[in-house]
Formats: C-alpha cells, structure tokens, sequence
C-alpha cells in the first residue's frame, strides 16, 4: 500500500470517528421518544382498580392505586371506579290492594374491588343501566305487592328494609355491595290520596267528639261529687242543731250587732211608736 492509500484510510477512519457521537446521540433521543410515546406505565389513582387485557382478553389480576409497568402494544389497562357512588331510580308497582304507586329509590353501592376485572368482562362500565336500574324496579314490585297502599305509609321502616335486603342479594349475585337504601317518596292516585285525606279528618274529628265527651264526664263527676259533699255538709249542720246551738247563735248575732253599733240610739223604734228622747236634748234643758 503506497502512501497515499494510508492517507485515505487514515482519514476514512477519522471521519467515522467524528460521526459516531452523533449517531449515538440521535439513538438514544429516538428511543427516549419512543419509550414515551409508547408509554409503558400507568397510574391507577384512589379508589379505582385497573383492569388488565391482554390484547383485549381481561386478566385475573387486579391492579391496585399507584404507579405499575405495562407491556406496551400488548397490554391496555382499563381503571374501573369502585368508589361509593349513588343511583336513584324511579319505578312503578301496585300495592296489595290494587292501588297504583310511583316510588323514588336512592341507593349507595359500590364494585367489590377484587372482582372489578368480572365485573367489566361480564357487565362493563355500563352497570347502573344494565343491572342496577332494572334490579331496583323488580324488588319494589315485588315487595310493594305485599303491602297495602295505606301500609306503604304506616309501615314505611318495615317496607324499606325488605328492600334492601331483597336488592342487596339480586346485585351481590353481580358482585355490587348495597351499602344504603332509602326510599325517596311515595306516590298514590289522587282518588286515593283524597279518600285517605278523608278518612284522616273523620278520625280527627272522632277523636276530638272523644275528648270532648270525656271532658263534659269528668266535669259532670266533678259537679256531682261536689254537690254530694254540700249535701253531706248540710245534713250533719242539721243533725247538730240543738236549742243551746240557737240561743248561742242568737248571742253571737247580738255581739256582732254590738259591735257594729255607733252609739246613737234610733229616733224611732217602729211605726207608730214614740220617739226617744236624745240625751243630747236633756242635757240642754
């Protein structure tokens, strides 16, 4: 090899040298847009679980808050909600004795967090509609229709709590926890409202008549038990009514009469009767 083919290799050598830092740089910048465009991780935040799919077919494990790696392409991870969260429902029902009814139902619920990945492969995120809802509207039929109209309202504890029980089985089944049921309201036709109105002021006013003919026996009882004591009182003052009882009575008049006297004696005693003469008048002469 003659000098100048050393010098050309020499300097083929050198230039490669300088290319490969930048080479390198562009490498790594590249997979470091890769990596986060790619993006390998995902955070689960509180109260949500994460579902993991394997090219879309769910797994059995459940991710729990905080940060996990992925497999990119090949795994998705799907965060499911199972926070306590609140439905309210409306359905229609017919009481016991054929009364129509409209209830408000307000529940609280929540997944059971380990089987949030069955319940998005069985139900989805779409679970108040699917099961929920219509879960709600069969327990009020069914318990509503063991009552009457007028019992809804008198035994409302007893019918709320039969309910929740009644419900609290049908969404465990699909692995949702009950943990509150209320019922928001009833409702019932007008006519039967307004035969219940009725009914409540004849009672009012039954009761009222009650109280007031109580009333008046008491005070007849008081009237009478008072009128047997003054007779009681004035049969032993006759009883006891002696001579000696008059004479003393006479004295006792006479003594007060004394002393209610001013000292001037009566002009005139009677009718037709002479007069007395004043001491004030003899005195005088």
């Amino acid at each position: 090899m003659d000098d100048r083919n050393v010098y050309r290799a020499s300097e083929t050598i050198q230039m490669a040298m300088r290319k490969g830092p930048a080479r390198l740089g562009l490498i790594i910048v590249a997979a470091l847009v890769l990596f986060l465009f790619l993006k390998p991780w995902v955070q689960v935040g509180a109260g949500e679980r994460g579902i993991v799919l394997n090219f879309g077919a769910v797994q059995e494990n459940v991710l729990g808050e905080g940060l996990h790696l992925r497999v990119p392409v090949m795994q998705e991870i799907v965060r499911v909600d199972v926070k306590v969260q609140k439905a309210e429902t409306n359905a229609a029902a017919a009481s016991a004795d054929l009364q129509d009814v409209s209830s408000t139902v307000a529940i609280n619920y929540h997944i059971i967090p380990d089987k949030a990945n069955i319940v998005y492969q069985s139900i989805g995120i779409h679970f108040k509609e699917r099961i929920i809802d219509p879960a709600v509207q069969e327990v009020v039929k069914a318990v509503t229709a063991k009552y009457t109209a007028e019992e809804l309202i008198t035994k409302r504890p007893a019918v709320s709590d039969a309910m929740k029980l009644s419900l609290t089985e049908r969404l465990m089944e699909h692995n949702i926890a009950v943990d509150a049921f209320s019922i928001v309201g009833f409702s019932f036709s007008k006519i039967f409202m307004e035969a219940i109105e009725s009914k409540q002021t004849a009672e009012q006013l039954a009761l009222k008549a009650k109280r007031d003919l109580d009333r008046i026996k008491i005070e007849a009882e008081q009237t009478v038990t008072a009128a047997k004591a003054e007779a009681e009182s004035l049969r032993l003052q006759r009883a006891n009514i002696s001579p000696d009882l008059i004479e003393l009575r006479k004295i006792e008049a006479n003594l007060r009469a004394i002393e209610k006297w001013n000292g001037i004696l009566p002009q005139v005693t009677g009718a037709g009767a002479i007069p007395f003469i004043g001491v004030g008048e003899v005195k005088k002469k």
